[in-house]
């Protein structure tokens, strides 16, 4: 019973001791904490709060006192100093920089990586592509390898250099990020520039390839159909261009007129034509006004246009074809009305003029023309493939 006894009383007893040591740890924290806080040079808090309040300017001053104060201790100061140059476009000032780190002895395997990223980002910056290339390169087989590939492929995709851009993603690639979108993509870049040359066997090539990389890749079934109708192959040209709808239909609208035209070389506008209404009724989102007008003003005349455009409009009214609709019935309008109708035609004009464009869906950059490669936020396949209300 005694044994017992001393079992329950002996943590009740030690509870002191315990308080007393957890007491003294936290008075050994606090005590190093305070040291080690009083030990940072004012001037690094000066420099903080400048960037705080976005004066890079006041920062680099007050920062580049605190590396002469404390040249011991300065590798991530100045490594961060030369980053602040950078931002500033103060490019030879970051490049001298980041090259006095690289001299110091102290500076070796993961650290003098880091320098040599930062140098490679400022010669990048300063548009020495090449010796940033040739940094990044070096860096493939270190512990930035990663960060270092990730602008290699940016610098490749800036200068269209897809074969470098597609073996780059291959090497970046793997089981949760794969590159095989963007992959595709460059291989269309060389599909285009085959076929703008007229080298339809290396652009067919290319898009094939693109296909086989991703089997979404609308824009590989565009460059296909082009290829086949440039080629004379109508039947190739319509499968392949057909083919967008179970992809991604709202990229429909942008093969409209070939599609028709494809149909037409066969002796079959009338088809053609109704392939392109029938789109619209399953797909009413699809821009195809215009082409289906010109067509049905072409094969059936006035009337018969007017009355399929008005149907199209009536089934997705929106800014674009109320300026369409205004425009088919302003001639039967009373002659009191027609001045006051074609101002508000004009009116409704302007404004799509600004405001009905297509946008990127990843960083919402406008734009009246269409970009496969966003020039903003340099992401693939972002914008609408067709112009919407901004």
């Amino acid at each position: 019973m005694e044994i017992d006894l001393w079992i329950w009383l002996l943590p009740i007893g030690l509870l002191p001791v315990f308080f007393a040591m957890g007491w003294f740890a936290a008075r050994v924290d606090m005590k190093t904490v305070l040291k080690q806080a009083k030990s940072v040079p004012e001037g690094f808090y000066r420099s903080l709060d400048a960037l705080v309040d976005r004066n890079t300017g006041k920062a680099a001053r007050n920062l580049a006192e605190v590396v002469e104060q404390r040249p011991a201790d300065s590798y991530d100061l100045s490594l961060t100093l030369g980053k602040i140059y950078r931002l500033r476009g103060e490019n030879d000032k970051a490049v001298s920089m980041h090259k006095a780190l690289l001299e110091s002895p102290d500076t070796v395997g993961e650290k003098r990586e880091r320098v040599l990223f930062e140098l490679g980002q400022d010669y990048q910056s300063a548009g020495l592509v090449d010796r940033a290339e040739q940094i990044f390169l070096e860096l493939q087989e270190g512990n930035m390898a990663k960060q270092a590939g990730e602008v290699l492929l940016n610098i490749y995709q800036q200068d269209r250099d897809w074969e470098k851009a597609i073996h780059t993603a291959k090497l970046l690639g793997h089981d949760e990020l794969t590159y095989q979108f963007e992959i595709a993509q460059f291989y269309c870049e060389m599909a285009q520039a085959a076929l703008f040359k007229s080298d339809f066997d290396t652009a067919l090539g290319h898009a094939k390839t693109a296909l086989a990389v991703n089997s979404k890749c609308t824009r590989a079934n565009m460059i296909l159909g082009d290829i086949e109708l440039k080629r004379g192959n109508f039947r190739t040209a319509i499968d392949a261009y057909s083919a967008i709808e179970k992809q991604n239909h709202a990229y429909l609208s942008m093969v409209g007129e070939r599609l028709y035209d494809a149909y037409d070389a066969l002796g079959k506008p009338e088809e053609g034509l109704n392939v392109l209404i029938g789109y619209t009724q399953a797909f009413p989102q699809i821009d195809l006004i215009n082409v289906i007008y010109d067509k049905s003003l072409l094969l059936k005349g006035e009337k018969a246009a007017n009355e399929t455009a008005v149907e199209i409009v009536r089934r997705k009214p929106d800014l674009n074809g109320v300026y369409r609709l205004l425009g088919l019935q302003i001639s039967d309008l009373h002659p009191a009305w027609k001045a006051d109708a074609d101002m508000i035609r004009s009116v409704i004009g302007r404004q799509l003029q600004k405001n009905w464009m297509y946008r990127c869906r990843n960083c919402h950059f406008k734009s009246q023309a269409y970009f496969w490669h966003c020039p903003a936020c340099n992401k693939w396949e972002t914008f609408t493939p067709n112009k919407i209300e901004v």
